[in-house]
């Protein structure tokens, strides 16, 4: 097996997992992180539906737990067939990672910019007291209600999501990917 596959294969089992471990995370700690963040609201002088009414939520609904979900059973069918050698698995995969790129990039930068878009979302309130929220704040609260480590995953997707999918497409494309799918 050409260093290539085994390089695309790995870059996307290893989105695939943290696409399985940390949505399984928020999961089960989303409603204290949720809590928190709606705390730290009210103490601010807040109340707590403002997070809410501008779109600022930490736990994951069953649409957004299925999705992530989904995207991790899909990179590890991917990486599967691209192991296999199977025929399709190279198209799909150049099919697939695009689109990973354009959604999952803008949907994990919000994650891993989270002070700053809330930030954003605050200041184009159309009520003056929102704008006076502290959003780092807010982040930060969120935060303690998740374990620690989730942070680093979270910062260890968006690159794996942007620069490894794009980097896979790279990889399928050399001549020693050609040679293996044959």
């Amino acid at each position: 097996m050409p260093l290539t596959i085994a390089l695309a294969a790995t870059l996307q089992l290893a989105l695939a997992a943290l696409f399985l471990v940390i949505p399984v995370t928020v999961w089960f700690t989303g409603a204290a992180a949720q809590r928190a963040a709606e705390a730290e609201v009210a103490a601010q002088g807040h109340p707590p539906e403002v997070l809410a009414r501008h779109g600022i939520r930490f736990e994951e609904e069953r649409w957004e737990f299925g999705f992530a979900l989904s995207i991790g059973a899909l990179l590890t069918a991917l990486a599967s067939l691209t192991l296999a050698a199977h025929g399709g698995a190279r198209l799909a995969s150049w099919i697939a990672e695009p689109l990973i790129f354009l959604v999952v990039g803008f949907i994990t930068a919000g994650q891993v910019f989270a002070v700053k878009y809330t930030e954003a979302a605050f200041k184009r309130s159309e009520h003056p007291a929102a704008r006076t929220v502290d959003a780092k704040a807010v982040i930060a609260a969120a935060n303690s209600g998740f374990p620690r480590w989730l942070r680093a995953l979270v910062l260890v997707r968006f690159p794996l999501a942007t620069l490894g999918s794009l980097l896979v497409v790279a990889l399928l494309a050399t001549p020693s990917a050609a040679a293996y799918f044959g």
